[in-house]
Parts: structure tokens; sequence; C-alpha cells
């Protein structure tokens, strides 16, 4: 369970809560305030907080007084058309703080993207939870032979039971191990700043993350798209389902352009020019590599 019942019972607390404010709100983002959608087997996401909905990225492109124009489809064709062209500094004007619970190897991926703010539980102070990821039998694979970075067929049988039974193992022992170096009775113990260091990259961790909308899109570009991998991708696919609740008109324009667009280079243009004239064009005459004109012709069919 990814949340204890003290836990649930602190955010049935807050959402019961209500200030009267003068500030933008978005009812949708509203009704998913501190509320914790569960993300792999003990992770969540959280929203804690947020600034800004759809009028206001029309507001800052306008740089108006008021909150965007009489018509809602004015206001859609403005973010539609801020998305298309790539104008990023009114997104910026919108940001949403989350609560995230994962394994420490996706936190180790996820920082990269160096855009955001962020504040992560410390293992020097508090002792983390006896909470493993340990993946769910269909999401154990080989190595993929083609991608260095991916994965291949799935396990089964012998070899997926004993990878499993090993990561079980490893990481219960991990703990045991964790829990004996900060002392028995009678014993000074380890300070728990060093003693972290003996647990595994599939513990659980916490952060509050805080970004702008700008930001959180790409993000989202990469981390959601069918290519990332499973275990981060499916935070990402949470948080979009956050996001159109949030700025459902900026969401749109988001998958329209980003989500299911596909980017051409100059000359793979050309190419596409070209074929479009009637020219019969080969990968060796295209002026691509192998690994472009094979990109190419999954974009175009």
């Amino acid at each position: 369970m990814p949340l204890s019942p003290d836990q649930q019972a602190e955010i049935d607390a807050q959402r019961a809560q209500s200030q009267p404010t003068l500030r933008a709100t978005s009812k949708g983002i509203e009704a998913q305030l501190y509320r914790a959608h569960p993300v792999l087997d003990h992770g969540f996401v959280r929203v804690i907080d947020y600034m800004g909905d759809d009028a206001a990225i029309t507001q800052a492109a306008r740089v108006s007084y008021g909150r965007g124009t009489k018509s809602v489809q004015n206001d859609e064709g403005l973010i539609r058309y801020l998305m298309r062209h790539w104008h990023s500094t009114p997104f910026e004007m919108c940001e949403l703080k989350l609560h995230v619970k994962l394994p420490v190897f996706v936190a180790r991926q996820w920082i990269r993207h160096r855009t955001a703010n962020v504040n992560e539980y410390s293992a020097r102070y508090s002792v983390l939870d006896r909470e493993f990821y340990i993946p769910a039998p269909e999401h154990l694979a080989a190595q993929s032979s083609i991608n260095n970075q991916g994965r291949g067929a799935t396990l089964e049988g012998d070899e997926a039971a004993r990878v499993l039974e090993t990561l079980k193992a490893d990481s219960d022992r991990a703990y045991d191990h964790y829990e004996q170096m900060m002392g028995q009775e009678g014993q000074q113990g380890l300070a728990r700043e060093l003693a972290r260091m003996n647990l595994p990259a599939n513990v659980y961790t916490q952060w509050y993350w805080k970004v702008d909308l700008h930001n959180l899109f790409h993000f989202l570009r990469l981390r959601a798209d069918p290519h990332a991998q499973y275990e981060i991708r499916v935070y990402a696919e949470t948080i979009c389902d956050l996001v159109r609740d949030w700025v459902p008109l900026a969401y749109a324009a988001f998958e329209e352009y980003r989500l299911g667009a596909a980017q051409l280079s100059a000359t793979g243009v050309q190419v596409v020019r070209r074929m479009l004239a009637g020219e019969e064009v080969t990968q060796e005459t295209s002026g691509l590599t192998k690994r472009e004109w094979a990109e190419l012709m999954g974009v175009i069919g």
C-alpha cells in the first residue's frame, strides 16, 4: 500500500480545509489537491500546490490586466499558436508542486531534468522505510540486443522466478544490515548518513518537486514517450492526467504539437518534398544515414 492509514487521515484532513482566495484557480486541479495517486508498488504522486491556469498563459502572452479574452476559442487559438511556435515564457507563468514517492534509481534518472526545485527526504536525519520496488513479472525483461539502454524479451519461467527471488532477498538482507549497523541494544551504532550507503537503488525515497509548466511539458515529452523506461514513464503518465485536469487547453496543445507530433530535419523535409513531387527516393539518394532514414520512414510510413 502506498499510504498508511495515518497518512490517508492526514490527506483527508487537508482536503477538508477550504480557504477563500482572489487568485486564479482551476477546478480540475482543485479536485486533485493532496490526493495520492498510486504508482508502481509503493509509490505515488500528489499535487501539493499550483499557480495559474490556462487564462494565466494567455494573460501573460498579452500582458493584459484581465484573465484572457471574452472568447474561449480565442484563448485556445493563442495557446495553440504559442505551443506550435515554441514560445516558452507564457507557459512559465504556471507552476505545479508535486509530492512524489519513488524508487531511488528512478529519482536519479528524474533529477537529470535540472529545471525544477527539489527537496528530498533526508536519510541523514531519518530512517528510510523498508519499502523496495519489486517489478511485476511482466516487467522483467532481458537486455535489448539492439538498444544499449533498453529492454528486450520478457523473462519467463524459472529465470523470472530466480530474478524476483534474488531482488526480494537482497533488498531484505540489505535493510536488515542497515538496521543492524545503526545499532543494537547496548551499541553506539553507525551514523544514519553512513548506514544508508548500504541500501540498494530500489529503496523508496520521497521529494517535493516544483516546476513551471514549460519545463514540465519538456519532462513529459521525454518521459511519457513510449520509448522511456517503464518505471519513470508510469510516473509521467500519472502527471499527464493531472496536468490535463489543471490546464486542459494547454495540455491539448501539448498533445497535438509535442506528444503526438514528429520533428523532421531540413534534409528530411527535402526528402518528403521530393517524394510528393513524384521522385523515387532511397536511403542511398536521400542524404540521410541509415538510422535517420529508418526514423523518417517510421514517421511517414
